[in-house]
């Protein structure tokens, strides 16, 4: 038996005879969906799974494992792509999934305080009952949790108008390595006492505490979207579009999502999604907006046409429209279904200049090197993400390493983020040093040895 294992042995030990089977699962009891998240990595095992339903259980369950030196794999809603919340087999799981529900909304500060556990549709129901809107949203929304969102700093389609999960978030209850409860549940918007510490944990990845309970800054209601689905000439012309409608209608896009013609293909052709507009356009452009309903997108659109920038464009006139519109944004959803072999995803920030140039060059390279790759390329860019899925229909496995080492040179080269919103956790950790300086890795290091010193928390994901 390995040292690891032993040591293993003894912490669940003490868990169990300290919290009892209910809080804590082991072997054949550990249900299967806790042995992996949405990365892909093979299923594994934990040596234990906790199961707290309080800060208190949470608290207690660290404090044990902190004195036995055993590693701890904090656990949300599984949605992660970066490998963040996947187990060892001699790991601790500590799910959040029984610390679930919304403690308050508060009108008066326009904040929402919920348990880390809760799904982040919830809060979207619960802000929405309340009179406000929750600003941050992605398409796990049904089973993401606000844990794991924080823990991730999640961006999703909304970051245009109301900025990543960081800029919602403002406070935290946070309990660490050794088991301390650090509390500030805040619902001040100038609160300038010292060093603001929870932004230390809003995309730490686990690595830094175990987040519990959140509060969210809330916004005014969106009465009314209006949603557009564009084909146009190239990635200059989304630029152009973006900056004038910035300019037309301020403050009123709430997504500006592109979508290269492979994209918009394998929605259309390959998943069988309606098409509303055809499929030879260079790039497509979904553009949603708040505009009150006595004014519309329509004459902005008109502008844009006559100017040359749209090809064409197609205005949803109800909701079911908008929602066929969007659906062909979030067939990432059917990649599973498509790409039996699995797929190789990235998740990279291009600043904007570069985009059009990044992409034709990152397509050459693919072209060349794996010509029997179906290709996407997608994104939230105008907040510089770009999203880039490979895989082969056929069902054959692509060469994943060898394709990351190339593909994140060449983000390298063009001044870009090896991760714009999933994170790094165990996937991308060898590629960090691309996005990050020696001296910014030092200081992560220095951050994270005084915070959880005996490196227990999410060991081996970041750093």
């Amino acid at each position: 038996m390995t040292e690891a294992a032993t040591i293993a042995d003894a912490a669940v030990a003490a868990l169990l005879a300290q919290l009892g089977a209910d809080l804590v699962r082991t072997g054949d009891a550990i249900d299967p969906r806790f042995h992996h998240d949405w990365a892909d990595y093979p299923a594994t095992r934990p040596k234990a799974l906790v199961l707290p339903r309080t800060t208190e259980d949470v608290s207690a369950a660290l404090r044990i494992c902190h004195a036995h030196r055993q590693g701890v794999v904090t656990q949300g809603g599984l949605t992660g792509l970066a490998g963040g919340a996947h187990p060892g087999p001699d790991d601790v799981a500590l799910s959040l999934s029984r610390m679930v529900g919304i403690e308050e909304v508060d009108a008066s500060s326009a904040t929402l305080t919920a348990l880390a556990g809760t799904p982040l549709e919830q809060l979207h129901q619960a802000a929405e009952a309340a009179g406000f809107t929750c600003g941050i949203d992605l398409g796990a929304r049904g089973s993401c949790t606000i844990g794991g969102n924080v823990a991730t700093n999640a961006g999703g389609i909304n970051v245009l108008r109301y900025g990543m999960t960081r800029q919602n978030v403002r406070g935290l209850e946070v309990v660490l390595a050794d088991g301390t409860v650090v509390r500030s549940l805040n619902k001040l918007i100038k609160n300038n006492t010292g060093y603001d510490w929870p932004q230390l944990f809003i995309g730490a990845e686990g690595t830094l505490g175990v987040v519990t309970r959140v509060v969210l800054a809330l916004h005014p209601p969106v009465r009314s979207r209006q949603t557009a689905l564009c084909a146009i000439r190239d990635f200059d012309a989304a630029l152009a579009i973006l900056r004038f409608l910035e300019q037309e209608i301020p403050g009123r896009l709430l997504a500006f999502e592109a979508m290269w013609p492979d994209f918009y293909r394998f929605a259309t052709r390959t998943a069988g999604i309606s098409a509303p507009l055809p499929g030879d356009a260079p790039l497509y452009l979904l553009v949603e907006t708040s505009l009150p309903d006595q004014e519309s997108l329509e004459a902005p659109l008109a502008v844009l046409l006559e100017r040359g920038l749209l090809h064409d464009a197609v205005l949803a006139k109800s909701e079911e429209e908008r929602r066929k519109l969007w659906a062909i944004r979030e067939v990432p959803a059917e990649y599973a279904r498509h790409f039996r072999g699995g797929s190789v995803k990235f998740d990279v920030g291009i600043p904007l200049g570069h985009m059009g140039e990044a992409v034709g060059t990152l397509r050459d390279l693919i072209d060349r090197n794996w010509p029997e790759a179906t290709a996407v390329f997608y994104g939230h860019v105008a907040d510089s993400n770009l999203h880039l899925v490979l895989g082969r229909l056929d069902g054959a496995v692509l060469p994943q390493h060898e394709i990351e080492d190339a593909v994140y040179g060449i983000v390298s080269r063009f001044e870009g983020s090896v991760s714009a919103e999933h994170g790094i956790g165990r996937s991308k950790k060898a590629y960090l040093p691309l996005s990050r300086s020696p001296e910014e890795l030092g200081l992560m290091r220095l951050i994270k040895g005084a915070i959880d010193p005996l490196g227990l928390l999410n060991p081996g994901k970041v750093l």
